[in-house]
């Protein structure tokens, strides 16, 4: 649904599977000409890899084979294979800033599973040239590749990006959860700084190298939340505080994770929408489309 608007175009073709699936991976790549791969596919929700740690296991990191093996025996070899990751790869930090060189130390299933998928990748390109690209965004969605993409359209899941969380929330006169009391805060990045980002490294990015895809936007999540509240609901400060509700936080907590990324900037990227002009767009995306994602029950607990 999220692509009825380009259904109409003679370079768009929608084929409905599973990354697991190496027969239909397989037959994708022996009768379509695929000159390009962006690996955007994953499960996602830190609290969810927990609960569901093989699922994450088998979609993540043997999603990610499928591909990279179907990619190696095609007919038509392709020429660029980008893998999308995230900046929880890194773990979490309080003052150090994570670049390209810093190992990775995650912190949950999730963040591991991608973990282990990039170093799949690497050992493609190691041993059979593969020509592949690593890019770790800032979330790793939030505000949609993921530092944390985001903008219109994105899922409002429980357990992803909080301001989408927080503004669907409140559409449905419920209020903002906000998980324990500790500062946790978030850079977002507005998804369309991120398909530039990815555009460029396919343009003039090193084969093989890893792109960080970050934004100095960090935001506290409770002023996140503040935020939404007076624009969705359009209430005195005096009354901001009614619209909060807190919950137990996770068992274990990332604070923030801070990436740089000079070495994307080098080929002569930078993020181009702030973060008010954003949020404003995305708030009034969701306000023109309540009913887009219909399936909202999860957000009923």
């Amino acid at each position: 649904r999220s692509l009825e608007s380009v259904d109409d175009r003679a370079n768009y073709t929608f084929i409905r599977g599973d990354v697991c699936n190496s027969q239909l991976v397989d037959h994708i790549f022996t009768t379509e000409t695929v000159d390009v791969i962006f690996h955007l596919a994953a499960k996602t929700h830190v609290e969810a890899s927990f609960e569901s740690q093989s699922t994450f296991q088998l979609v993540n990191v043997d999603g990610t084979r499928v591909l990279l093996a179907a990619a190696r025996r095609a007919r038509h070899r392709p020429q660029r294979f980008v893998y999308v990751s995230t900046d929880e790869v890194y773990g979490a930090s309080v003052d150090e800033v994570f670049d390209e060189s810093s190992p990775p130390r995650p912190t949950n299933p999730y963040s591991a599973t991608k973990a282990a998928a990039e170093q799949l990748v690497k050992s493609y390109w190691d041993k059979y040239k593969v020509n592949t690209h690593t890019q770790t965004p800032p979330l790793a969605v939030s505000f949609f590749v993921p530092t944390t993409s985001t903008g219109p359209g994105s899922l409002p899941r429980r357990y992803s990006i909080p301001q989408l969380l927080f503004l669907t929330l409140l559409q449905m006169n419920k209020r903002c959860t906000i998980q324990g009391t500790l500062p946790k805060s978030r850079h977002f990045l507005f998804v369309d700084d991120a398909v530039a980002a990815f555009l460029l490294v396919l343009e003039k990015g090193t084969v093989g190298e890893i792109y960080n895809v970050g934004t100095t936007c960090e935001v506290p999540i409770m002023q996140l939340a503040r935020q939404l509240i007076r624009m969705i609901k359009n209430v005195p400060d005096s009354e901001v505080k009614d619209w909060l509700e807190f919950v137990p936080d996770r068992p274990r907590v990332d604070l923030r994770y801070p990436i740089t990324c000079e070495k994307l900037q080098q080929l002569g990227w930078r993020a181009e929408v702030s973060w008010a002009e954003g949020i404003r767009h995305t708030v009034k995306w969701y306000q023109e489309n309540p009913d887009f994602w219909s399936d909202k029950s999860e957000l009923q607990q």
